[in-house]
């Protein structure tokens, strides 16, 4: 699993014109499986994303092609961790 950062490089008002890209492609890659969790931090200073499966050169090659990072507005860390405890109602998740 991995937990994945976004941080905002750009004025909020670059981040806004591209925000609605951003979550269709959210969308997708929730649907297909590659992520199970996403949501803006507070403040809104960039999001925090839940990821699975695959390596981690294969999330960050997937999470390059977020409309975000693609237009340079923001920074991204991951880091892989391994889900080893978790409420029962994630089982088909973890």
């Amino acid at each position: 699993m991995f937990l994945i950062d976004i941080s905002y490089i750009r004025p909020i008002e670059e981040i806004e014109a591209k925000t609605a890209e951003h979550r269709a492609w959210l969308d997708v890659q929730i649907a297909a499986g590659h992520l199970i969790l996403a949501g803006p931090k507070v403040p809104r200073t960039g999001g925090i994303l839940i990821g699975r499966g695959g390596s981690k050169d294969e999330m960050i090659a997937l999470l390059a092609q977020d409309p975000f990072q693609v237009a340079g507005l923001v920074k991204v860390e991951v880091t892989e961790f391994a889900g080893g405890r978790f409420h029962p109602a994630l089982a088909d998740l973890v």
